[in-house]
């Protein structure tokens, strides 16, 4: 796969990483590393998450109870922290999910207005 230059990848809407985590997760448990490889392959490498992002992003849905975590041993035979979504994690998915169909309809009805049928 080619790699996406720098000047065509694109930034994350604030409150959309969580969802993004949530979504990696619905697969079943992965390490932080992993997630934001998931998240970069499944966008074509479009979506890059730092470090400095994903991990604080870990941690404050693990708070929330959305996200629980253990350790383990990754594929490369390293110690890493695995991350798995709870039934309260899927709930949030689903609401995430819904405001992001909210979100994408009205920016389109604004974007392309010829398209925007009158009732």
């Amino acid at each position: 796969m080619a790699r996406t230059p720098d000047d065509k990848r694109l930034e994350l809407l604030q409150g959309t990483l969580d969802m993004l985590v949530l979504r990696t997760l619905q697969w079943g448990p992965q390490h932080g590393h992993g997630i934001g490889q998931a998240i970069a392959s499944q966008s074509d490498d479009l979506l890059k998450v730092e470090t400095g992002s994903l991990y604080p992003a870990l941690h404050r849905l693990e708070k929330r109870g959305w996200l629980k975590s253990e350790w383990g041993i990754s594929e490369a035979n390293q110690k890493a922290k695995y991350y798995r979504m709870t039934a309260a994690g899927r709930a949030q998915l689903l609401r995430e999910q819904d405001r992001w169909s909210l979100l994408v309809d009205a920016i389109g009805r604004i974007m392309n207005p010829a398209r925007t049928v009158k009732e």
